[in-house]
């Protein structure tokens, strides 16, 4: 299948945040909540159409358990996207952002166009973290942010395509490119020195 782009995503967060649960709603649009914590990490792909361009996106699932995470460094390299993922109902998983952001940093492409995502918003009940604090960080940090549910698919695939949109401005208004395979089909993964705008992108 050809692309007018390709782009590689890496989904990162504590173990148990629902990383897995949030990509598997959004490629086959389904809900597991016995899915097993990632060993490693996982490969998913799915095409999104935006302004008439077809987008490959192909988003790697990366394990949130301490003992993989010098190897999962190794799969940030080339991201053109992030999404960091931490849970509603955990102060926990918020607290530990920081530190994924800072891997994020170091290992990733410069400027990488990270997603900030609060889940489980369907369990507002048992909420420990505040839209308000999730917003803060993410315009502090130049992130884009988004609260959803992978139970009810609220704002999932939002979060998907908010974050190729901004990837995809960034490409057409001449960002550098870092990594182009096939010129002849348009696919292109990966870029640098693209600047990240802060605030919402999705509701």
């Amino acid at each position: 299948m050809s692309y007018d782009y390709l782009f590689k995503y890496i989904i990162t967060g504590d173990a148990g945040v629902g990383k897995s649960c949030i990509l598997q709603q959004f490629t086959d649009e389904r809900f597991n909540p016995l899915y097993n914590s990632t060993i490693g990490a996982e490969f998913w792909a799915k095409t999104i159409t935006i302004n008439k361009k077809k987008i490959g996106l192909h988003v790697w699932d990366t394990a949130g358990q301490e003992r993989f995470r010098a190897l999962m460094q190794s799969y940030y390299r080339g991201a053109a996207g992030a999404l960091l993922v931490y849970d509603i109902t955990s102060r926990v998983s918020f607290g530990h952002i920081s530190t994924w952001l800072e891997d994020l940093r170091k290992y990733a492409a410069d400027n990488i166009t990270i997603m900030l995502i609060g889940n489980k918003s369907d369990l507002d009940s048992k909420r420990t973290v505040s839209t308000e604090e999730g917003s803060e960080f993410a315009q502090k940090n130049g992130l884009i942010f988004v609260e959803c549910s992978a139970k009810t698919a609220q704002n999932v695939e939002e979060a998907f395509v908010c974050t190729a949109v901004a990837i995809q401005k960034r490409v057409e208004q001449g960002g550098n490119i870092g990594v182009v395979e096939n010129e002849n089909h348009g696919i292109r993964i990966g870029y640098r020195r693209i600047s990240t705008e802060s605030g919402f992108c999705c509701s």
